[in-house]
């Protein structure tokens, strides 16, 4: 992962700083899946529900898989990044191995013939979106840190030690982020 200064793109993460509050990106990791000057979409990485893809979709193959909370945007729709690239047709290459969206009905194909694995693919509901300039705004106010990572690490991270450590390998001027409360008005 770098920790050098890096502008918000398809494929960077950002990395909340910790005394931001607001419940959706409270020490949360988002992939930014688009940016460009119309604003950025993305998804909170980090934060999984209580519930699973067959409590949501019922109609569908069994499936293991957890759902993940993406935002705060358009939570009543289901979105999902997979590593199948041009197996599911429709899919959007956001960085090297993982892709967004595509045919849900090829999935759930995949899904009814075991060609798919938790491991391969994963549901959000609702997105993290920012208006034109907006992400930029947070940017200077130091909301959010913008960094690299490799699909594999998005994927295979454990969702609850994630945010903590995708700020370790910032380096050490980000280190002790880590400790800091929750709520600081508590220490």
């Amino acid at each position: 992962m770098e920790s050098k200064v890096l502008k918000p793109s398809a494929g960077s993460i950002l990395i909340s700083q910790p005394f931001l509050s607001e419940y959706y990106f409270s020490r949360s990791v988002v992939l930014l899946a688009d940016h460009n000057e119309d604003g950025s979409f993305g998804l909170v990485m980090n934060k999984p529900l209580d519930m699973k893809f067959n409590e949501l979709l019922a109609e569908f193959p069994h499936f293991d898989a957890k759902i993940f909370l993406g935002g705060p945007v358009k939570t009543d729709n289901l979105y999902f990044i997979h590593t199948l690239g041009e197996q599911v047709p429709g899919s959007i290459r956001i960085l090297d191995g993982l892709y967004w969206g595509g045919d849900i009905d090829v999935v759930k194909d995949m899904i009814s013939s075991q060609k798919i694995t938790t491991a391969q693919i994963r549901f959000y509901l609702g997105y993290a979106g920012w208006a034109a300039k907006q992400l930029e705004r947070e940017l200077e106010e130091y909301s959010w840190v913008i960094s690299k990572a490799k699909a594999e690490s998005l994927l295979k991270a454990r969702p609850t030690m994630m945010w903590a450590s995708m700020v370790k390998k910032l380096g050490p001027d980000y280190a002790e982020w880590v400790n800091y409360p929750i709520d600081p008005s508590l220490n």
